[in-house]
């Protein structure tokens, strides 16, 4: 497979095997979520709401894009995945996986709605964060901005959540005048067909956005994955002609000739001689290439990881420039760099088809067992009164919308928080705080506030472990 020994070979299959498990039980963990309101108002029956759940996560896994799953492989210290050293990627990987597994499936049992997307960023930065305390790593570090972004997201959604729920829900009291929608279903009665139609609605969206932020992020550790152990395959997009890239680096060279780089200040001085450094590396790599094929694993790595360093630095010399106002470096000049960037950054920034498909099919399935032990806990045990018509249309909607947006901007939410968090606006809004079932809002809080530090730990203590036994 790939040209790999055999050992290597089976540790591919069993990583990629893993990631896939790792998404089917996101499926039953976090797409519980969606189902729920639909079942505790009769909207859907349990078999029905599931299947339906599972074939519109399928389907929002498809047509996402991949702007999160980039967002994810992002998130690792440049020089995580263009170690040339297979041994040392493999440690990174199985560190990821297992604290990731472990977690969901712990939590999933005690019925607690964790989040898979905390899971999966804690045992990221934990990996990341063990790199950089290794010997001879100094210059090594996280994507820092990136990582403040991602953790302002997952930080802000579940309180954005909460708050647009109870404010939703004030609204509809206010307008509407039928009151049959905040009062608790009939036993084993469907609601009206306007009614219904709202929450199946809403259970779509839900399930439509939680399959296109969610699933990239399976997306984006399989590709973590296949970087780090059959780079000369995965490092760069070999579908694509090199040729192109090529010319692209030569333009970007002859462009970079116009920045006067004796009225940069010092650390913009540094970021130009080290994109300089980088297309040169780049030009020498390509010269004479016509098909990514011809490349060997350490060349591939290194055109990775000289686009990669393009990329980065290029943000803050751009930055610089625009302060600091050269004659010869105007808006136009700035803009065409910029394309030249991201037409660059389009090689690295993939996923092949069947990676997205393999994901879809796993979450979808996934979606469609073991959601039981979550639809309770969300529809019976946060608050204390049975969940209605309004209190469950509210938290999807803003839960969809809120999915969305962040899928948009290429940024990796919670779907369990926010539809949770927003479950609880919802009953705020009824009767107050004193709705909340206290045992379960804290079992959630909790959850929420000890996952990023308990995987980053244990992540980064596996990694360190691993490093030690494939020496």
């Amino acid at each position: 497979m790939f040209g790999l020994e055999p050992s290597i070979a089976l540790l591919l299959i069993f990583c990629i095997t893993a990631a896939l498990a790792f998404e089917f039980i996101n499926g039953f963990h976090d797409t519980a979520n969606a189902v729920a309101t639909v079942i505790y108002t009769h909207s859907l029956k349990p078999r029905v709401a599931v299947i339906w759940s599972g074939l519109w996560n399928f389907l929002g896994v498809n047509v996402g894009g991949i702007a999160v799953a980039i967002g994810i492989i992002n998130l690792l210290p440049l020089e995580a995945l263009t170690d040339a050293n297979i041994y040392h990627n493999i440690s990174m990987i199985l560190a990821l996986i297992f604290t990731a597994i472990l977690w969901n499936i712990g939590t999933w049992y005690l019925g607690i709605p964790c989040s898979s997307s905390h899971t999966l960023l804690g045992s990221i930065f934990g990996v990341g964060i063990a790199y950089m305390l290794l010997p001879n790593s100094q210059d090594i570090a996280l994507n820092w901005s990136k990582v403040k972004d991602v953790g302002l997201s997952l930080l802000i959604s579940p309180v954005f959540g909460f708050l647009m729920t109870l404010l939703l829900m004030y609204v509809l009291q206010a307008v509407i005048k039928n009151k049959k929608i905040f009062k608790e279903p009939p036993a084993r009665k469907a609601p009206p067909l306007w009614i219904r139609s709202i929450l199946i609605l809403t259970c779509t969206s839900v399930s439509f956005s939680h399959g296109s932020n969610d699933g990239q992020k399976g997306v984006g550790l399989i590709m973590i994955i296949l970087i780090a152990i059959v780079p000369v395959r995965f490092a760069i997009d070999h579908t694509r002609n090199p040729e192109p890239l090529y010319a692209n680096v030569t333009r970007m060279h002859s462009m970079l000739t116009r920045v006067d780089t004796s009225r940069l200040p010092v650390h913009a001085r540094a970021d130009f001689s080290k994109i300089t450094s980088a297309l040169d590396s780049l030009n020498r790599g390509l010269s004479g290439v016509t098909s990514f094929e011809q490349l060997k694993g350490t060349n591939s790595l290194n055109i990775r990881r000289n686009i990669l360093v393009v990329s980065k630095k290029s943000e803050n010399l751009l930055k610089q420039l625009a302060e600091t106002g050269m004659p010869a470096i105007n808006n136009k000049w700035i803009q065409e760099y910029r394309s030249q960037v991201t037409e660059m950054k389009s090689y690295t920034e993939y996923a092949p088809w069947w990676v997205i498909l393999a994901i879809a099919i796993s979450l979808g399935l996934g979606t469609m067992v073991g959601w039981k032990r979550i639809v309770v806990t969300i529809g019976e045990k946060i608050g204390k009164t049975h969940l209605t018509y309004a209190q469950g249309a509210s938290a999807e909607l803003i839960a969809a919308s809120t999915i969305s947006v962040s899928s948009w901007l290429g940024l990796p939410v919670s779907t369990t928080h926010v539809l949770s968090s927003g479950i609880a606006g919802s009953m705020v809004a009824g009767s107050g705080l004193k709705n909340l079932q206290k045992k379960t809002v804290s079992s959630i809080g909790i959850a929420w506030l000890i996952t990023l530090p308990v995987t980053i730990l244990f992540s980064g203590l596996l990694f360190l472990l691993f490093r030690l036994i494939f020496v």
